[in-house]
């Protein structure tokens, strides 16, 4: 593919977020003790053999290699019509789902939001038991991405969760309860988990998040058996005047330059990606982004920053360092290399390639030999505009002007990528690669000046100008932009000859992970609620399900007494979906609580559906300055927008803080800076903002509640969603009048 810059600028604003005690609820456990000699012979074995296993979904790509590739064909082009809901379960609980669920032996293992884990039937759906962990819910403030989970891992009768606020705890796949539990930070660090642990011979091995908010990435391997720790390897290198811990450590410190990039922590969480190839002996490590994202403040005299945005192979018994390569040197835009990676053996020039495939943030598809690290090939696969190839002969990126250093700059891709943390999957029928795509940009710009504040986000990019965050939306902008201004997609990607096979629109830019059948399918939920099926061949849809749920997370198939069965948890949320749904049309309203759906040929089941309680604001008299006012607007745009959405516009999924009752407002400090409701996820802020700026916040929030009261509009929330998300790109981008000649004829 040549270098692509499409004809329409688009725009994404920073798209990021912000119970129960721990109960262990057993209702009928003949099910799970069946199934316990199928859980106990979770191993290597077993799961090297996974790709034979049709009845079971063993690990979290279903095989080592990740290609979440089953060769089921029950379901299948002509019959998918015949598909039906099964059964559903409901979780009880309003935020984002992303888990990929394991199917052992009849019983499916999910988890849920703050890490809560679940077992169910897997073929009538029924709980068999669920335990909550007894999660630190405050530690939520420090989840820049929703409080998701990406689900678990199985070994020898063992399940395997990371949770929120930084353990990995084993539990017993039978019964669900805890057999050790061990804390893999620091708790003074502001570290989350929220990626699915691997087994690896034995070994459990775990990341973690947190690098906007100022860490030092690592992963750790952990024994099954006791979770004492066997090895751990940092991805970025510490304080020089500490020594280093290994040769690897040594040879990335000479890659950065200034700072002191140590007293942020530098970065590189290896929050998501792994996969595992047992001939060569290889656990492959995707790593994210820097902190801070800008690297003139991060590494003012340059350099490459080993490893952040890297592919990181090491092996599994020792964490020793084996190679690298960086997909995105010296990163500055968010540009993770944490997105879901594929190993297969493919045929380039006549010669049978073992190869690991990925398609980072950054906007580039790569083929590396997965032996070497040596590079093989990469094409863009959405539009980039950061750098205009990747160098055959140095497999580095020829980077454009691309500095904001001086200027501030509009990059394609946006911090969301090309492609997020939405697996991927490899048909081994078609060859192809089916990416959930995006097409976004983001304006870049230096900060007039940076202090590092421990705790809060601390990316080095302005996210909001001096002048305030409107109060009023702005109907004529929302009517100019239209619904075109950010763009989602599937996508077939052929890795050899690095070119698009087709591609398939979706409303708006947060969509699914897909799992790929032996039927020729592709599935794939969207964020309007439907559960899709395509042809793999050429795209064409199928059959489809309206879950009357936004869909994220990736679906799985398994299959029992000779049927096969389709499961995907609906739940709306994470970074896009928590609080600013762009440009989404059709998503539902009602957004009711998660749900795990299950399908299969004669399904004929009824999804059950909660109605919405309509509500009227009920704010106290506003009688704040507009001094006061304005304080309130930086401060809640600083601290509150990640969860609770700009201008107080929150998806359903949260509590829209315009709509508080007479309680919540007298409660209102005792809930921001005493903690009073860390029981259900709120966190105490006292230590990012003092009183006088959380009183401003308060009469910030009841001046928008007044506002909505005499809004004609007010009632319409996604188009409210959709204005105030307008409003946030205006701002990234300096002017509202900017954006519209971009998106007017002249700056086409």
């Amino acid at each position: 593919m040549k270098k692509i810059f499409p004809s329409v600028l688009l725009c994404s604003s920073l798209l990021f977020t912000a119970g129960s005690q721990a109960s262990l609820v057993s209702k009928d456990l003949s099910l799970a003790e069946k199934a316990r000699e199928t859980a106990s012979k979770v191993n290597s074995e077993t799961i090297g053999a996974a790709s034979e296993n049709t009845s079971d979904w063993l690990t979290h790509g279903r095989t080592y290699d990740e290609q979440r590739f089953s060769p089921l064909d029950q379901i299948n082009e002509k019959s998918v019509k015949g598909l039906g809901l099964a059964w559903e379960w409901d979780t009880g609980r309003k935020r984002g789902l992303e888990a990929t669920p394991l199917v052992v032996g009849g019983v499916i293992y999910t988890t849920g939001t703050y890490s809560e884990v679940i077992a169910l039937d897997a073929k009538t759906g029924e709980l068999i038991w669920r335990n909550d962990l007894n999660v630190d819910r405050a530690r939520s403030k420090y989840a820049c991405c929703d409080v998701v989970n990406r689900g678990l891992a199985a070994w020898e009768g063992k399940l395997f969760v990371g949770t929120i606020d930084g353990r990995l705890v084993a539990l017993d796949a039978v019964s669900g309860e805890i057999l050790w539990d061990t804390l893999t930070i620091d708790l003074e660090r502001p570290y989350t988990i929220t990626g699915a642990p691997r087994v690896v011979k034995g070994k459990v091995i775990i990341g973690n998040g947190g690098a906007e908010f100022g860490v030092r990435g690592y992963i750790t391997a952990y024994d099954a058996n006791n979770g004492e720790q066997v090895w751990r390897f940092y991805t970025v290198p510490g304080n020089p005047a500490d020594g280093f811990e290994n040769e690897a450590m040594a040879m990335a410190a000479k890659t950065w330059g200034g700072g002191p990039w140590w007293e942020i922590g530098g970065g590189g969480t290896a929050w998501d990606s792994m996969a595992f190839d047992p001939d060569l002996d290889l656990l492959y490590v995707g790593v994210g982004n820097g902190a801070p994202w800008n690297k003139h403040i991060r590494s003012p005299s340059g350099g490459d920053n080993l490893f952040i945005s890297s592919i990181v192979a090491v092996r599994p018994d020792t964490g020793e360092y084996v190679w690298h390569y960086q997909t995105t040197p010296g990163d500055a835009w968010d540009y993770t290399a944490t997105q879901h990676m594929i190993l297969a053996d493919l045929n380039i020039d006549n010669k049978l390639r073992q190869v690991i495939m990925q398609a980072p943030k950054n906007g580039f598809y790569y083929v590396i030999d997965r032996a070497t690290g040596e590079f093989i090939s990469a094409d863009n696969y959405v539009p980039v505009s950061w750098a205009s190839h990747i160098d055959p002969e140095t497999g580095r990126p020829v980077e454009t002007d691309n500095s904001y250093k001086e200027e501030g700059k509009l990059q394609f891709p946006s911090p969301l990528g090309g492609h997020n943390w939405q697996p991927m999957c490899f048909s081994k029928d078609t060859g192809y690669v089916y990416i959930p795509s995006r097409q976004l940009s983001f304006y870049y710009s230096q900060p007039e000046s940076f202090k590092y504040k421990p705790g809060t986000w601390n990316v080095g990019i302005p996210v909001m100008k001096d002048t305030d965050f409107p109060v009023g939306l702005d109907p004529q902008l929302l009517k100019t932009l239209g619904p075109s201004t950010a763009r989602g997609y599937l996508q077939a990607w052929d890795p050899i000859k690095q070119e698009r096979v087709w591609e398939v629109q979706h409303t708006g830019p947060w969509n699914g992970g897909v799992l790929c059948t032996g039927g020729d399918l592709v599935f794939q939920g969207n964020a309007s609620g439907y559960l899709v099926a395509y042809s793999a061949s050429t795209g064409k849809e199928v059959w489809s399900y309206n879950a009357k749920h936004g869909i994220i997370a990736p679906p799985i198939t398994y299959q029992i007494d000779g049927e096969q069965y389709i499961t995907v948890m609906a739940g709306f949320g994470g970074s896009v979906g928590l609080s600013f749904s762009i440009t989404i049309e059709d998503i539902p309203v009602n957004h009711s609580t998660g749900r795990v759906l299950t399908f299969k040929l004669g399904g004929n089941e009824k999804l059950a559906i909660s109605e919405d309680v309509k509500r009227t604001p009920e704010p106290p008299a506003l009688n704040a300055t507009d001094e006061v006012l304005a304080l309130g607007n930086r401060k809640y745009h600083e601290n509150c927008v990640y969860c609770h959405g700009p201008g107080a516009i929150s998806s359903p999924a949260m509590r829209d803080l315009r709509y508080m009752n007479k309680a919540t407002h007298e409660q209102f400090m005792a809930i921001v800076m005493e903690g009073s409701m860390e029981g259900i996820g709120m966190p105490n802020y006292s230590d990012m903002i003092n009183e006088e700026e959380a009183k401003a916040v308060h009469a910030y929030l009841i001046a928008l509640a007044h506002k909505t009261l005499e809004s004609e509009d007010a009632s319409s929330a996604w188009l409210a969603v959709k204005g105030a998300a307008y409003s946030v790109m205006a701002y990234f981008v300096g002017t509202f009048d900017k954006i519209s000649v971009w998106f007017s004829d002249e700056g086409k």
